[in-house]
């Protein structure tokens, strides 16, 4: 057996480090360091480039750089079910012992006996009796307080861990690129907006005036003295679809610049968004990986992705292929 001096080996390793360090530290300091090179980071890089170079045909001033990103499926994951809907769910076990009626009543019968199939069968009529059981009756803070005492306890069925953890690091990351270059980042989704406010600034960096939703009914009360905002069983708003674009116009007033979306609810938000004048972008997340997320699009029950791919294909929007041009997927993983 050949052996190597000690002092060799020694300085082998120190070359190692040498090396290696300056490498991780590049990667850790580098914009959107979880973004593989490829055509997608190159597009939105290409993008930014041109719309902030001062004097260039395609500059675009600080305020008008509006970003629209979808929050399941797009920021976050959405399987096996949307993190919304198993919040419901486990609030309608929670309530169910002051609504002894429920053991009898669909859907909240099949909720409490877990029959995924009758709850299937109640279809969208019966999750919105799901949502206003759920997301009504009570103050905007109460219900608030309740969204983060359950993100705080519940974890994902997969994975363990907590929903606010199964977040998609590489589009963090492309939000604060983004903010770096002057925009102004919004999350526009077909989930209820005060859901996603008791999380999305701690977990986005998105404030809550930023961030638009689907939205109930609410009142003012003045209980002696005690000023609230009552959440009504009302539906005013629903933003998916077209209700996207319509909510985009109503609240921020500015047509985006740049807008991603995973899903054929996104649809209309990326075609308002390219319709613009000037230079615009539309994204997609592709869940294409299903070793470390998951696999699925034009069958799919939860983020169907069909007519909005055939739609990026034709108008030359990009498409993120997340196996192939994502170095890691959650926070907590390894790059690759």
């Amino acid at each position: 057996m050949r052996h190597t001096p000690v002092g060799t080996a020694v300085a082998r390793t120190w070359l190692c480090v040498l090396l290696i360090v300056p490498a991780l530290q590049a990667l850790a300091t580098e914009p959107m360091a979880s973004w593989r090179e490829g055509q997608s980071r190159q597009a939105i890089e290409a993008f930014v480039s041109a719309i902030t170079q001062e004097g260039g045909t395609d500059y675009i001033a600080p305020a008008e750089r509006i970003a629209v990103f979808d929050n399941d499926g797009t920021l976050w994951s959405e399987q096996p079910m949307y993190f919304e809907v198993l919040f419901a769910m486990d609030e309608i076990k929670r309530l169910a012992p002051q609504h002894p009626q429920w053991r009898e009543q669909q859907p909240f019968k099949a909720v409490l006996e877990n029959d995924h199939q009758a709850l299937a069968a109640q279809g969208m009529d019966g999750m919105m009796k799901i949502v206003v059981a759920t997301h009504a009756g009570m103050s905007s803070e109460d219900f608030i307080a309740r969204s983060r005492s359950w993100l705080a306890s519940a974890r994902h069925p997969r994975t363990g861990k907590p929903y606010t953890e199964m977040v998609f690091q590489p589009m963090l990351e492309l939000l604060a690129y983004l903010r770096n270059n002057g925009f102004k980042t919004y999350i526009v989704s077909g989930g209820e907006v005060a859901f996603m406010r008791a999380f999305a600034e701690e977990v986005y960096g998105i404030p809550p005036e930023q961030v638009i939703g689907t939205t109930l009914n609410a009142a003012f009360q003045d209980k002696q003295g005690a000023l609230s905002i009552q959440r009504l069983p009302e539906l005013v708003h629903n933003d998916d679809g077209p209700g996207k674009p319509v909510s985009i116009d109503s609240i921020i007033g500015r047509r985006p610049v740049l807008a991603f979306g995973n899903s054929d609810g996104d649809l209309q938000m990326l075609q308002w968004t390219t319709a613009g004048k000037g230079k615009r972008f539309a994204g997609l997340v592709h869940h294409t990986d299903a070793q470390r997320e998951w696999a699925y699009d034009r069958n799919s029950s939860v983020g169907r992705l069909d007519k909005a791919l055939d739609q990026a294909r034709i108008k030359g929007w990009t498409v993120v292929d997340m196996a192939n041009e994502w170095r890691r997927v959650y926070p907590f993983e390894t790059p690759q």
